[in-house]
């Protein structure tokens, strides 16, 4: 499968963004992602996983956040676990594959599986959310170390394993076999470089 080029995905956002703001917000972040992801995979020096699908998966797991901007400007926070699901609607009607159309639907959290959304009664059809493919294991992991909080901050992995604790130690136990998979980013030079607060 040909993945889209960047001047196309940015096309993409720049079409659904409501804002300037929003897509500064949700571009970069997405752009980062795409960094944090690239180095993971440089320092595999993996020959298996599809750069390109990383690359555009990384870049386009995030544009349904869009859809939970207000007219005010303000965001949804109520609903943004549906933000996958949006995405996911956004680029099956952009015409783009399924392939990459998971990316957005299957990136919340470390995944979201049939009985998390009955539990928690989230505002999701009932289904499991969850990353299948390495591609999609590795942006939704990358997508972790990075947040579009106001100011946006790094993360260690340490300070995403205690925040996902408070979902279960089945959410934890997933984190803990991406981080073995993948290895590690180096939080701390890229919050250094992109001038943000790291938490750790």
């Amino acid at each position: 499968m040909s993945s889209p080029a960047a001047e196309e995905i940015r096309a993409l956002h720049e079409r659904h963004a409501p804002s300037l703001e929003a897509f500064e917000a949700v571009y970069s972040h997405s752009e980062i992602v795409w960094r944090i992801a690239e180095e993971l995979l440089n320092s595999r020096n993996d020959t298996d996983i599809d750069r390109d699908l990383v690359r555009a998966g990384s870049l386009l797991h995030d544009i349904g956040v869009y859809r939970l901007y207000g007219t005010d400007g303000n965001l949804d926070h109520k609903k943004y676990v549906r933000h996958g699901l949006l995405g996911h609607e956004i680029l099956a009607a952009e015409g783009l594959p399924e392939t990459l159309c998971r990316f957005c639907s299957c990136h919340t959290g470390v995944g979201l599986t049939r009985d998390d959304v009955l539990c928690q009664q989230l505002p999701l059809p009932p289904a499991d959310y969850l990353a299948i493919t390495e591609e999609e294991k590795l942006v939704m992991y990358a997508d972790k170390f990075h947040s579009k909080t106001t100011p946006p901050k790094f993360l260690t992995a340490n300070a995403y394993a205690a925040y996902v604790s408070r979902f279960g130690h089945d959410k934890v136990d997933a984190f803990t076999l991406l981080r073995k998979t993948f290895g590690e980013p180096d939080v701390h030079a890229l919050a250094a470089f992109y001038g943000q607060a790291l938490t750790e």
